[in-house]
């Protein structure tokens, strides 16, 4: 690796490489904060093989930022990146669709109230064009967030500078169909457990009786799929299985996958499905709709022909069939210092997905402290992370300190916390997990307020 290490922080625009949502956040942290930015999107110069449009923060599997919870650590999440004034999560508010206790969003208006917010920003210019290697570190204070679909040439250049093997993992998506082509006299509108928002609830189910899913089972493990290619090796994030290769694991797998009935009764029967197909809002009108957890990797013509034995979609219209693509990151625990710097080169800093964090909210967490870490740069000082006690302490704790021989993606979970010491009963787990919650994001709060760091919702265009 070159030796560029610069005697201190350089006085420059900040560069950020990759405008998603790492990017963005890091660029509105940095630009709301009077540092000037050049943000570099290669699209639409250059496309992906998922994303369809050339606005910023475009979201290409799920539209949902995951739970809104105050139980759950996504939940939790959230309302510590709201103290720090997180654009992604402000975006996700204002975008919100139905979707029961999860933040899904509108993914037009979140892209474009994301761009637009950074556009409105005088002192960030957006650059249209690919970057295929770094810029001169000795003279340019760079963030690299390329997330998952780095381009080739840029991840060549990045294996020159941090000396990594190649480590990598395959995210699989969802295929989108048109609701007005379900069938609604099969499907019926609930939430598990009864704890939506909506009386109706947010999802759509489509139930199965055995000998359905036994039939569509067989078809699923006997389907053909994309074939990877000859120098790949296929290492799939648990999060993202491809549904096929969950199916592959055993019979009964998706059942207590993405398919699993609990919670739900079908009201034609009044008893609880044998397997159940759930669907998601996209939109705000609910057009397109979701098949929660079917991120699949089937040819195209397997898709069409197997998904249409689900009950309910015989004659469903697909507006996006399921695809993938691979997912790149670096060794973070053995590269990256607790500010997101390259050790041995401290004026480039990593961010997002590419770091090894799994998940919207992470991956635009980990923007939003590269670039503070960056802002405290320019004051001559020098953070503290956050308390371990706190989902963002914890996931940061995490990739600083993980084993780096087989380092694989986290996302926030409650094993990220310390152990609870308290015992508490089954039906009280929920309460008590809600209570941890409002501690960790006080801690966090009070933690912020110290570094001077907490910040008022970003002011976004009403909708």
């Amino acid at each position: 690796m070159p030796s560029t290490e610069p005697s201190g922080p350089l006085s420059g625009p900040v560069h950020i490489i990759g405008g998603g949502l790492a990017g963005s956040e890091a660029a509105w942290q940095l630009g709301s904060r009077g540092i000037p930015v050049v943000l570099h999107e290669m699209r639409p110069v250059r496309q992906t093989a998922a994303h369809q449009t050339d606005w910023l923060a475009e979201l290409v599997c799920s539209n949902t930022l995951g739970s809104k919870m105050p139980h759950t650590a996504p939940g939790i999440f959230k309302g510590e990146l709201a103290v720090l004034g997180s654009l992604i999560v402000a975006a996700g508010e204002l975008a919100h669709v139905p979707a029961g206790g999860a933040l899904a969003v509108d993914r037009d208006l979140f892209a474009a109230t994301i761009t637009n917010a950074l556009s409105s920003l005088g002192n960030v210019s957006i650059v249209r064009e690919e970057v295929t290697s770094l810029p001169d570190p000795s003279i340019t204070r760079t963030i690299v967030a390329t997330g998952p679909l780095t381009s080739e040439a840029l991840a060549t250049s990045l294996k020159e500078w941090t000396s990594a093997d190649d480590l990598y993992f395959y995210d699989a998506i969802a295929p989108i169909v048109n609701s007005e082509t379900v069938d609604l006299d099969i499907g019926f509108w609930a939430d598990r457990y009864g704890d939506a928002e909506s009386s109706d609830g947010d999802y759509l189910n489509l139930p199965m009786n055995k000998a359905e899913y036994e039939g569509f089972i067989d078809a699923l493990l006997a389907a053909e799929h994309v074939p990877s290619k000859d120098f790949e090796e296929e290492r799939f994030f648990q999060g993202c299985q491809p549904i096929e290769a969950i199916a592959g694991k055993g019979r009964e797998s998706l059942r207590f996958g993405p398919m699993k009935p609990v919670g739900l009764s079908d009201p034609r029967s009044g008893r609880r499905p044998w397997a159940v197909v759930q669907l998601r809002k996209e939109t705000r009108h609910g057009t397109a709709m979701n098949l929660v957890g079917f991120q699949t990797k089937l040819k195209y013509g397997e898709q069409s022909r197997i998904f249409r034995m689900i009950p309910g979609l015989e004659s469903a219209e697909f507006l996006r069939l399921g695809s993938v693509h691979r997912n790149t990151f670096i060794n973070t625990p053995r590269l990256l210092d607790p500010g997101l710097r390259l050790r041995q080169c401290p004026s480039v800093s990593f961010a997002g997905q590419l770091i090894g964090c799994e998940g919207y909210t992470e991956s635009s967490a980990m923007g939003l402290w590269a670039a503070l870490n960056v802002a405290a740069e320019r004051q001559g000082r020098e953070l503290t992370p956050p308390p371990i006690g706190t989902m963002f302490g914890g996931l940061l704790d995490y990739l600083r300190t993980a084993e780096p021989k087989g380092f694989q993606p986290m996302n926030v979970n409650f094993g990220l916390l310390p152990e609870d010491t308290q015992r508490v009963k089954k039906k009280d787990r929920k309460e008590r997990r809600v209570e941890r919650g409002r501690v960790a994001v006080e801690l966090f709060s009070r933690w912020a307020t110290d570094q001077d760091l907490a910040r008022r919702d970003p002011a976004l265009p009403a909708r």
